[in-house]
């Protein structure tokens, strides 16, 4: 798992690393009154963050590669 040094796409400190299998996510912040509105983030290469929270969500090896949606 990556460390919490910065996101090499962004240059931004992640607040939080999820580790994930697919290649759409839903990021709300973690609910409450710390959330933000729901999001979708597609990732791309191997990994996105979040614009709300800065959850960087890495997508695991070998996972995502599938041809559906």
């Amino acid at each position: 798992m990556p460390d919490a040094a910065a996101a090499p796409s962004t240059g931004i400190a992640p607040t939080e690393v999820m580790q994930v299998n697919e290649r759409t996510v839903a990021c709300d912040g973690g609910g409450g009154n710390l959330g933000h509105p729901r999001v979708y983030l597609r990732i791309v290469g191997e990994e996105v963050m979040c614009p709300y929270c800065s959850r960087l969500y890495v997508l695991n090896p070998g996972a995502g590669h599938a041809s559906g949606h």
